[in-house]
């Protein structure tokens, strides 16, 4: 039954940290970055549709992005798709292919990133610290039906603990990570 329990709270703290990993990818560094891209979906035929599957995209130097669409007709959408989103990328059509220079960060703007990436990990870490309440609330209901002993109960809250720091810990690291790349000049 424990077992059990901690399985799923190891999936737990897994996907939350993909999930975090994934939010980090989405902030804008100085450098170009296609997963900056991710969940940009551009209208194709009435249908939101990723920005990867209506063209080709490259990172084709440490400050440009390039997009290559399928069909001529897609350069508006996507040109559009990418000033409606949140960017702050200003896209340039030479009639064939979509440029986008990834201009360098103010001391504003990189400060503004940082408070961004750091609310985003205290959400995460919100979300790590309710898996926890809800392992424990399973434990003690297994020791309140006498499945395990009291004993077994306060190793298993202790363990449960244990796994949560260093969870937590992995979130300040990759946070203190990509608030060094979003503040390197």
């Amino acid at each position: 039954m424990l077992d059990e329990v901690f399985e799923e709270l190891k999936a737990n703290f897994d996907s939350t940290l993909k999930a975090y990993r994934q939010t980090l990818a989405k902030v804008r560094t100085g450098r170009a970055n296609l997963s900056m891209l991710d969940g940009l979906k551009v209208e194709y035929y009435g249908t939101p549709t990723p920005l990867n599957q209506v063209g080709t995209c490259k990172v084709a130097d440490a400050r440009l992005i390039t997009i290559q669409p399928w069909e001529k007709s897609m350069l508006g959408p996507i040109e559009k798709a990418i000033h409606m989103s949140d960017l702050g990328l200003n896209p340039s059509n030479d009639g064939t292919i979509i440029r986008l220079p990834v201009p360098e960060l103010t001391g504003e703007r990189r400060q503004d990133l940082v408070k961004q990436v750091r609310r985003a990990a205290e959400d995460h870490k919100i979300i790590i610290r309710n898996h926890r309440r809800d392992a424990n609330d399973m434990i003690k209901e297994l020791e309140k039906d006498s499945e395990i002993s009291e004993d077994e109960m306060h190793r298993a809250l202790k363990s449960v603990q244990e796994s949560t720091d260093q969870t937590i810990a992995r979130v300040e690291t990759f946070t203190e990570e990509k608030e060094k790349e979003i503040l390197e000049i």
